[in-house]
C-alpha cells in the first residue's frame, strides 16, 4: 500500500451525531481575535470602502452578515429566498412564507428550490433581521407606520417556523388549518403542516393573537409524528450557541439549540453515523444533501476525522536520480518567475506558488534559488502588508472597510469588494506567509499588522465588532459559503472546496508562525470540517442516496442552499468541474484520497484519458491517489506535460515533487 492510501485509510471518516455531548477528550477553544488585539491593527489601515453594500433589511448596530446561509434577506433591493433546511424561507409583501423544498433531480442539477407551500400575511410591510447568532435568525416586521407587528424566528436545522405577536391582531393563511386536539393541520403542496399556538385563537386560516403569543409552523414528516412534533413546537428556540474541541483523533463540533427545553432538530447526512436512535426517531426529510433525519433535544454533536495542518511535502525518500531531477527543474522555475499579479485571487496563488518552491529548494539543497525565491517573496509579502500601502499606490495593498467590516484588496476579483471568496484568496496569503516565516518569528512579526487582520477577516470568533465571527464558515452546513451578499434564488453557493480547504490549512500555518494557539486549533477544526464536507458533498457523495437518483455525475462541482450542480462560474468542460474540487493540491490534500475506485472514476469522467487540458496537472496529482500504479502512470506523464497546461498557482517542480512524495 502507498504512503497516501495507508495515511487515507488511517483518517477514514468517523462522524458521530448525538443529542448530548458525548465526552470526548479534546481541547476547548479560545476565541480568536478579541477587539483589543484587532482594533489597534484597524486603525492603522488605510480606511475605503470600495463597493457600497447597503444592508437594506438589517437593525443598526449590527455586524453585515456577508458570507451567510440567509445574507440574501439582508442586502439587495430585493430579499431573496434562503434555506434554512429542512426548510426553505421567503419574505414576501405582507410576512412570509416557506415550506418543504421538493427534490427534483435531473442529469447535472439535484434542485430544490424555495416551496412557498405556506404564506403567513403577518400585515409586517417591512421585515429586517434584528438579531443572528449561530443557528437563528430573528426578523422584525413592521407595519406601514413603522410600528412593530411581530417578530419571526428561523433556525438552521429545525422544522420550526415561529412568529411572536409584539402587538394583539390577526395573521391570516391563505389555508384551512383544521384542529387535532392541541395543534392543527393543513394539506399544502402534497404535505401536511401542523400549527400550535401558544395563546389566542385559530379560525381556518386566521389566527387572533394576543400581545405576546407565538404561532409555531412545522412539516409534519411522512414518517414522523405530528403529535410529539406538536409537543416540541411548543419549546421555543430563543438562540443558538456553537461549541468545537480539537482531540489526538477527531475533531468535534457541538451546536446547541437554546431554550427552556428540547425542540426538534434535522440531522445532514455528514452528521448521522452514531446518532441516538432512541432520539432521532422523529422522522424524516428528503433534502438534495441526502435523507434528513430528525431528532429531540437540544444539542446536536458530531466528530470528523482530525486533519493535521501541514505546508511542506515529505521527501525524506527521495532518490538520488530524484532529488536531481528536483534541483535542476526548482532553478528553472526560480530564474523563470513570472511577475506577481496585483488583484487578491492570482496574486496570492502567486505568492504561494513561489512559497512552495522555496521551500523545495531549501528541501533539494538548491541555494542560490532558495535565496533568489526568499528574496523575491520577502519583497512581495513586505509591499502587501504595509497597512498604509493605498495611501501611497493603486494595487498590491489592502483597505479596512468600516461599512462591510473587513480587509479588502484594492485590486478587487470575483467580486472581492463584495466579500466573495475571501477564504479563497486570503488562504494563499497567509499560506505562503506561514511557510515563509516558519522559523522566523521576527519576520512573522513584521508582516503581522496586515496578516493578522487577513486571518481575522475570515476567522474571527470574539465577537470584536470589526469583522464577522468566522465570515464563511457555516458550522451546521460543516463548510464554507463563497458569495459575501448571495444575491440569489437559490441562496448561498460554494464552489472550491478544495480551496477552503487550503484556505484554513494556511490560517493554520501562519497561526503556528504567530505562536497564537488559540487561532492554530480554531483552524484545525475549520479544516477538518471542510475537508469531511468536502469528501461527503462535492468529491465523494453517498451514491445511495436518494437525492442522487438520476444525477449523472460523478461529483457535484457547485453546492447552494437551494440546487446543487454539475457547473461552475467559469467553464462548462468536465476537467474544469473535478478540477476547481482539488486545487492547489497542497500537502494537505491527501484528504483527497481514501476511495481509489471513486477516485479513478471521478478522474475518467473528468478527463477521458486526456490531461493536455486546463487543470490537466491537477488531475494527474489528483489520480496518483489512486494507487502507486496510477502515481507512476501520473509521474511520467507530468514529465512532459505541456508547460500551458501547468497552472499558474503551480509549478513542474512542485508538480513532480507532489507526485515523488507519494512514492511507496
Amino acid at each position: 500500500m502507498s504512503r497516501a492510501r495507508a495515511l487515507a485509510a488511517s483518517l477514514a471518516l468517523v462522524v458521530v451525531a448525538g443529542c448530548t455531548p458525548a465526552g470526548i477528550s479534546a481541547t476547548s477553544p479560545t476565541p480568536a481575535f478579541p477587539r483589543e488585539q484587532v482594533e489597534p491593527l484597524v486603525a492603522g489601515m488605510v480606511h475605503r470602502t470600495l463597493k457600497e453594500l447597503p444592508p437594506a433589511r438589517l437593525a443598526a448596530g449590527l455586524v453585515p452578515p456577508t458570507n451567510r446561509w440567509f445574507s440574501g434577506l439582508v442586502f439587495g433591493e430585493e430579499p431573496q429566498p434562503v434555506f434554512p433546511l429542512p426548510l426553505s424561507f421567503g419574505l414576501t409583501a405582507g410576512g412570509f412564507a416557506f415550506g418543504l423544498p421538493k427534490v427534483t433531480v435531473s442529469e447535472k442539477t439535484i434542485g430544490g428550490g424555495f416551496a412557498p407551500a405556506v404564506a403567513v400575511d403577518t400585515g409586517a410591510v417591512d421585515n429586517v433581521v434584528s438579531s443572528y447568532d449561530a443557528l437563528t435568525v430573528t426578523l422584525d416586521g413592521f407595519a406601514a407606520d413603522r410600528s412593530l407587528r411581530g417578530r419571526t424566528t428561523i433556525v438552521q436545522g429545525s422544522p420550526f417556523v415561529r412568529y411572536t405577536a409584539e402587538v394583539a391582531g390577526t395573521v391570516r393563511i391563505p389555508l384551512t388549518f383544521m384542529s387535532g386536539g392541541d395543534f392543527w393541520t393543513a394539506e399544502a403542496d402534497g404535505s401536511t403542516y401542523g400549527l400550535v399556538v401558544s395563546d389566542g385563537t385559530v379560525d381556518g386560516g386566521t389566527l387572533t393573537l394576543p400581545a405576546g403569543a407565538s404561532a409555531t409552523w412545522f412539516p409534519i414528516p411522512a414518517d414522523g409524528s405530528a403529535d410529539r412534533l406538536a409537543q416540541l413546537a411548543q419549546q421555543p428556540v430563543s438562540g443558538g450557541g456553537l461549541d468545537y474541541a480539537v482531540g489526538e483523533e477527531v475533531v468535534t463540533t457541538t451546536l446547541t439549540y437554546q431554550g427552556k427545553g428540547d425542540t426538534a432538530f434535522a440531522a445532514m447526512p455528514h452528521q448521522q453515523n452514531g446518532l441516538d436512535t432512541q432520539r432521532c426517531d422523529l422522522g424524516s426529510y428528503p433534502s438534495i444533501y441526502g435523507t434528513l433525519r430528525l431528532c429531540a433535544g437540544r444539542v446536536l454533536e458530531w466528530t470528523s476525522p482530525r486533519r493535521e495542518p501541514t505546508g511542506a511535502l515529505d521527501l525524506s525518500r527521495l532518490s538520488a536520480a530524484d532529488r536531481k531531477t528536483l534541483t535542476e527543474q526548482v532553478t528553472r522555475d526560480a530564474a523563470d518567475l513570472p511577475p506577481f499579479p496585483a488583484d487578491t485571487y492570482f496574486g496570492g496563488k502567486a505568492l504561494y506558488r513561489t512559497a512552495m518552491l522555496y521551500q523545495l529548494a531549501e528541501q533539494v539543497g538548491a541555494a542560490e534559488p532558495a535565496v533568489t525565491l526568499r528574496a523575491k517573496l520577502t519583497e512581495a509579502l513586505d509591499q502587501w502588508t504595509d497597512p498604509q500601502g493605498c495611501a501611497q499606490r493603486q494595487a498590491f495593498c489592502f483597505v479596512y472597510d468600516a461599512r462591510g467590516r473587513g480587509v479588502v484588496g484594492l485590486t478587487p476579483s470575483f467580486g472581492s469588494e463584495e466579500f466573495n471568496d475571501h477564504h479563497f484568496h486570503y488562504g494563499y496569503f497567509l499560506y505562503a506567509a506561514g511557510v515563509l516565516t516558519a522559523d522566523d518569528p521576527d519576520l512573522a512579526a513584521r508582516y503581522a499588522p496586515v496578516l493578522d487582520l487577513l486571518a481575522a477577516d475570515i476567522a474571527s470568533s470574539a465577537g470584536n465588532g470589526l469583522f464577522p465571527d468566522q465570515r464563511t464558515f457555516d458550522a451546521y452546513a460543516g463548510h464554507s459559503w463563497a458569495s459575501g451578499t448571495a444575491p440569489f434564488g437559490d441562496g448561498n453557493n460554494q464552489e472550491s472546496s478544495s480551496e477552503a480547504v487550503t484556505a484554513w490549512t494556511g490560517l493554520a500555518l501562519w497561526a503556528r508562525a504567530r505562536g497564537n494557539a488559540a487561532l492554530e486549533t480554531e483552524a484545525t477544526w475549520l479544516q477538518s470540517s471542510e475537508a469531511a464536507s468536502g469528501l461527503a458533498y462535492w468529491t465523494n457523495f453517498d451514491r445511495s442516496q436518494p437525492a442522487y437518483t438520476g444525477y449523472g455525475h460523478q461529483i457535484v462541482a457547485l453546492n447552494w442552499g437551494g440546487k446543487r450542480d454539475y457547473a461552475t462560474w467559469f467553464s462548462p468542460e468536465p476537467a474544469a468541474m473535478l478540477g476547481i474540487l482539488v486545487i492547489p493540491m497542497s500537502p494537505e490534500s491527501i484528504y483527497l484520497a481514501g476511495d481509489p475506485a471513486r477516485i479513478e472514476a471521478n478522474v475518467t469522467e473528468a478527463t477521458g484519458g486526456k490531461f493536455e487540458q486546463k487543470f490537466g496537472d491537477y488531475l494527474l496529482m489528483y489520480a496518483a491517489l489512486a494507487g502507486e500504479e496510477q502515481r507512476r502512470t501520473a509521474l511520467a506523464v507530468a514529465r512532459t506535460l505541456d508547460e500551458r497546461w501547468i497552472d499558474d498557482g503551480n509549478s513542474r517542480s512542485y508538480l513532480l515533487a507532489w507526485l515523488m512524495s507519494l512514492e511507496q
